[in-house]
């Protein structure tokens, strides 16, 4: 049977899921995906994403892969996959790639944004699932200065969960952007890399507004970058606050 690549670009809200990949007896992302690729293609289909977003982790630009009949053309696939999707997950774009292209290691660089929430409205209904309310003041200075350390190329050995990448992963990513801004309601972390640990971002974040918030010094981020394990990191900021943006990859996979 000949085949099509298909990139599928989605937006989802990640509340009622236990994160992106399938799990037996749970609700996930890939796990309704494969369910509706099955239903149109009478098959099948491995939905392979970008990265695997933990449980209540949303997204506004999760890419995945997918190898369809050929009869599906792009565009007719995302209008039938949206027709059959929950109300929670959406196909925002469907893109024809080069057969080669693979949504994990392909792409080249990946865009987070953490939303932190100061004032106490944080707390409605209808901010409280998509922001960290934080009720302690925050240090604009001392969390600009902790971002700033993140730059770089550096080992995020304390900033990642032990146990989840091979021995041999020398735990290391390339960070393109790591800065804060203010939005009338609260903060966004902003964060580009080319790739990230489990957790990392919320680690990150964790240690930040610790910092921020007098409970530890800005010098503990440059202590921490060279750390080897991650004894004294903060705890991860909460899951539901975080969203993944996009992710990239080089033109000439793409065919249309």
């Amino acid at each position: 049977m000949s085949v099509r690549t298909v990139q599928l670009v989605l937006h989802y809200d990640g509340g009622a899921f236990a994160g992106w990949q399938v799990q037996p007896e749970r609700r996930t992302v890939q796990g309704e995906l494969e369910r509706v690729l099955a239903t149109l293609c009478s098959q099948r289909i491995v939905a392979q994403g970008a990265g695997r977003t933990d449980a209540g982790v949303h997204a506004s630009g999760q890419v995945v892969g997918v190898q369809v009949p050929e009869k599906w053309q792009p565009a007719a696939l995302r209008r039938a996959v949206n027709a059959l999707l929950p109300d929670d997950v959406w196909v925002a774009a469907a893109h024809e790639m080069r057969p080669e292209f693979h949504a994990r290691y392909s792409a080249t660089g990946r865009r987070y944004a953490y939303h932190v929430g100061t004032d106490d409205s944080a707390l409605s209904p209808f901010r409280r699932s998509w922001e960290w309310y934080v009720a302690r003041p925050i240090d604009r200075v001392a969390l600009d200065a902790a971002a700033a350390h993140v730059l770089g190329r550096h080992q995020f050995l304390a900033f990642a969960v032990r146990g989840t990448a091979p021995d041999r992963d020398d735990h290391t990513c390339e960070i393109s952007r790591a800065e804060w801004s203010a939005r009338e309601q609260g903060l966004v972390f902003h964060v580009e890399a080319n790739r990230f640990l489990h957790h990392m971002v919320r680690f990150l974040v964790g240690t930040m507004v610790d910092i921020a918030s007098g409970r530890r010094p800005v010098e503990d981020m440059p202590r921490l970058l060279a750390a080897t394990t991650n004894d004294d990191v903060s705890p991860p900021a909460p899951a539901h606050a975080l969203f993944l943006e996009s992710v990239t990859y080089p033109a000439d996979l793409y065919l249309g």
